[in-house]
């Protein structure tokens, strides 16, 4: 039986991906025009961004959304 969609959260390497480009918090979020406190908020997990606003952060960086975001609690 599979599990049920409250269990699913969105997991991700923004950090990672961020210094893997040597770009800053306050830069990248610019660049997608949120605030600073945003790309912080999903770092840590504490915000989800939309499907749209992942993209753009992925379009940013230069890199696929699949390897800074994946949902986890989903067997791959």
């Amino acid at each position: 039986m599979k599990e049920p969609f409250a269990t699913y959260r969105l997991g991700n390497r923004l950090r990672v991906a961020r210094a893997e480009r040597d770009i800053s918090q306050d830069a990248l979020a610019r660049a997608v025009g949120v605030s600073r406190n945003t790309i912080s908020s999903i770092e840590t997990g504490r915000y989800t961004p939309s499907a749209l606003l992942a993209f753009r952060i992925a379009e940013a960086l230069a890199m696929p959304i699949t390897s800074i975001f994946w949902i986890e609690g989903v067997d791959r």
